[in-house]
């Protein structure tokens, strides 16, 4: 159990990270610990850290894309600057400590797909096999996966966890992404299909949200509820999602949220006239409101719950 708190611990570390600086850190820790961990023949630590490692490394590899597109950094060596006008006053990676090697595979990492990545990590996990760079390139030569952003949107909730939402907010006033058949489980008071186009209305509440997986939507539903709880208009939420804890929108949803759960297994959602299903990684559960404790007696039966501090 200490384990599993750590590795879901660096798990938010890198989501929560600003700089190169933080993600190199963490990278260099993991690569140590699964040194350490394969001399001390220490399975379960092993697999840890090598997720983290790649996690860091695809983490990395976001930055420099997302670095270099704001201008901040250069994408070739120096000897190649003054061949591009365009290069010219920004910072190499050499200059900023990230070792050409390491940009290498970093870039690799951040090219796989999200499904495809957490589906390999997840099942490494399960084999309790420690995944590998080389593996993972591999990955990022196949393309993409056949689903990749198009995503199955009718993932609902099953009743229990419905039942610690309700218990820890007291009710449901809005569910932004629902339909009138997953609302038989949610018995929110008022609800957004698909075909009221719930990024277009006002959100006010109490909310609980399990947002379209196609990743062209996540990210939209998860800025609309943190605009919406910055203002004060949405009082409370708990949202369920993809523990895809190194995209941009899993940061924003962390930096208007109090508390985390990590369930201990992958959820299984339900369908109308269809048998329970799994997707092909693990979820997070997140709260943002005043009733911390309320949530953790509520969601611990769960999983693992952390704090995030602010």
């Amino acid at each position: 159990m200490t384990e599993l708190v750590k590795y879901e611990a660096a798990k938010v570390a890198l989501a929560e990270a600003r700089s190169t600086d933080e993600v190199k850190n963490i990278h260099n820790i993991a690569s140590a610990m699964k040194a350490y961990a394969r001399q001390a023949n220490d399975r379960q630590m092993e697999v840890d850290a090598s997720d983290i490692r790649i996690r860091a490394e695809r983490r990395l590899g976001a930055m420099i894309r997302e670095q270099g597109e704001a201008g901040q950094l250069a994408q070739g060596r120096r000897t190649d600057l003054g061949r591009d006008a365009t290069q010219v006053g920004k910072a190499t990676l050499a200059e900023v400590g990230i070792d050409k090697h390491l940009a290498d595979r970093a870039r690799k990492m951040a090219s796989i797909p999200e499904e495809d990545f957490e589906e390999t990590l997840a099942k490494h996990r399960e084999e309790q096999e420690a995944v590998t760079t080389r593996t993972m390139e591999a990955l990022s030569r196949k393309g993409t996966h056949v689903s990749h952003n198009s995503g199955d949107n009718e993932w609902y909730t099953p009743n229990q966890y419905i039942e610690a939402a309700h218990a820890t907010m007291g009710g449901v006033d809005l569910d932004p992404a629902s339909s009138a058949v997953a609302n038989t489980v949610v018995s929110a008071r008022r609800i957004f299909t698909i075909e009221d186009d719930g990024l277009t209305k006002e959100w006010a509440g109490r909310v609980w949200m399990n947002p379209p997986y196609a990743s062209d939507l996540v990210g939209r539903f998860i800025e609309k509820l943190a605009v919406s709880v910055e203002s004060g208009a949405v009082t409370e939420a708990i949202v369920l999602v993809n523990n895809a804890t190194e995209t941009k929108w899993f940061a924003r949803l962390a930096s208007v949220s109090f508390m985390l759960c990590f369930p201990n297994a992958r959820i299984k959602f339900w369908k109308p006239e269809s048998d329970k299903a799994a997707p092909l990684q693990g979820q997070v559960i997140a709260y943002i409101g005043n009733n911390d404790q309320d949530f953790n007696a509520n969601f611990k039966q769960f999983g693992i719950i952390t704090e995030i501090l602010k």
